[in-house]
């Protein structure tokens, strides 16, 4: 029977990497996740959460390798954006965006306000799945903007570029088929709504709680899609 629990999964890895010399390459993506009968997102968390523990390290067109990143391998900002999973993206998000909405609480006015009301209608009228994206990834940029910090509209600027690479918009296509435009005019504009009143009754704790609860929404929604 195909292993699909993550525990089954995790505990093949740690075999598979026992079996290896230090440095070892495992097998590619593609061939291990059929061998351990489990999605290639489903891996990729696990290889996550290998790469955290300095089990494996990974290179991007290369594999992944047994053992830590060697020292004279530093990380560029390419291989992070190109070995960025959607978990860990939806991991930064939920460090970073509650605070930014807390900010622009703290911030906004009201024609900052007003400009978050009309990304919040385009998200209700977007009519596909690439409409939906740009008028979400619009609303989290603008929160970004209004939050007066360069820093952390630049931190909100490099996740959506990450966004739009190909990991994330394979799992977004697959949870955009699975939930349909409605999630997206609805409960996810519903959510962005009641950020935005947060923010306009300058509730910076009540703008973040309302962020966290959004993101773990987008972040269920992805993990049902796998």
């Amino acid at each position: 029977m195909p292993r699909t629990r993550p525990h089954d999964i995790r505990s093949a890895l740690d075999a598979l990497l026992e079996a290896l010399e230090p440095g070892g390459r495992l097998p590619a993506e593609r061939d291990l996740a059929r061998r351990l009968g489990c999605s290639r997102q489903t891996l990729r968390a696990c290889l996550a959460a290998l790469e955290r523990e300095g089990a494996v390290w990974r290179h991007v067109g290369q594999g992944t390798f047994r053992g830590p990143r060697p020292r004279h391998l530093p990380l560029r900002d390419t291989l992070l954006i190109e070995g960025a999973t959607p978990i860990d993206v939806m991991d930064a998000r939920m460090l970073i965006e509650p605070m930014v909405a807390a900010e622009a609480a703290r911030r906004a006015d009201a024609a900052d306000v007003s400009l978050l009301r009309m990304r919040v209608l385009a998200g209700r009228r977007a009519p596909d799945r690439a409409a939906c994206e740009q008028a979400d990834d619009a609303f989290h940029r603008a929160l970004g903007q209004i939050s007066g910090n360069p820093i952390l509209a630049g931190f909100l600027g490099y996740l959506s570029g990450i966004r739009r690479r190909s990991a994330w918009q394979r799992e977004w296509e697959r949870t955009y088929c699975r939930v349909g435009a409605r999630a997206f005019q609805t409960l996810h504009s519903d959510q962005h709504d009641g950020i935005v009143d947060a923010i306009a009754d300058h509730q910076p704790d009540l703008a973040a709680a309302r962020m966290t609860d959004h993101l773990r929404t987008v972040s269920e929604d992805l993990t049902m899609a796998d």
